[in-house]
């Protein structure tokens, strides 16, 4: 997946500057410590007909990567972006064919699936989902119902790889702790043919583990990938690992927070601490 591109298609990537963001809601979001205490914009809400327009622009970007040299794309359908404010129903307020029953409120992804696949290939579509996840305010009443169906419809359409993140991690110290949600994404193992990959809160030992009891195929690693890029070779030796500052994340400084983690053996430039 070395030549992988995300599709990440913020509120902001998918229209027009200058106009207001789209979702499946016009409420706005709420200005917390875990959205990073950022301002949104207010959004709006899609109509029924806009929507085949939207899907058509996953389409349009699925084929520009491929043709740009890409081996495939991941439709981001999690973490709080527009297909993930679609299936859950904490955002989706919606009263028409993309509202109201799961069938519905999935729709609209399902759709950028088929459309996406149909364009370059089930086999270069990964998909990424977050049903466990709030982030950005998107929280489903039943996301045990929301994963499975999900991993069902997959399924059926035989894409190359499920992206899961993995409900109720905790993060202790320089190593990922798996809480009290480890192993709930089993249903989705099991409902799943294709390449199970899992992520969120991830140590050296929790993905080892992961792997060795066929609970997943793969394990993403992201804060501590971005506080160690030597992560394999850390792994490899066991070795200990930069601790990553948060603070730093998703900022514009081209210096503090990206590029001044030491590789083994180098001293700290002052961020990655040993």
């Amino acid at each position: 997946f070395s030549m992988f591109s995300a599709l990440i298609f913020c509120l902001c990537l998918c229209w027009p500057s200058e106009q207001e963001p789209i979702s499946s809601t016009d409420k706005p979001i709420e200005r917390t410590p875990e959205n990073y205490s950022m301002d949104f914009s207010t959004p709006r809400s899609l109509t029924e007909e806009e929507i085949p327009d939207v899907v058509n622009q996953f389409r349009i970007a699925a084929r520009n990567a491929l043709e740009a040299g890409f081996d495939g794309v991941e439709l981001h359908a999690g973490n709080g972006y527009l297909l993930d404010q679609f299936m859950k129903d904490g955002v989706n307020d919606r009263a028409d064919g993309y509202g109201g029953s799961l069938e519905n409120r999935c729709r609209f992804t399902l759709e950028v699936v088929d459309a996406v696949s149909n364009q370059i290939g089930p086999y270069c579509v990964g998909v990424r989902l977050s049903p466990y996840s709030g982030c950005l305010g998107c929280r489903d009443s039943d996301p045990d119902e929301l994963a499975v169906y999900m991993a069902r419809e997959l399924n059926r359409r035989d894409i190359l790889y499920l992206n899961v993140v993995e409900p109720e991690m905790s993060w202790e110290g320089d190593a990922g702790a798996l809480g009290a949600g480890h192993h709930r994404l089993q249903a989705m193992r099991d409902t799943f043919d294709g390449t199970l990959m899992v992520g969120g809160g991830y140590g050296r030992e929790e993905g080892n583990c992961a792997i060795a009891e066929e609970y997943a195929d793969l394990v993403a690693y992201g804060r501590l990938f971005l506080a160690n890029p030597d992560l394999p070779e850390r792994f490899r030796r066991n070795a200990p690992l930069n601790k990553y500052d948060r603070a730093t994340f998703y900022t514009d400084d081209p210096v503090v927070g990206y590029t001044d983690y030491p590789f083994l053996g180098q001293t700290s430039k002052g961020n990655g601490m040993m």
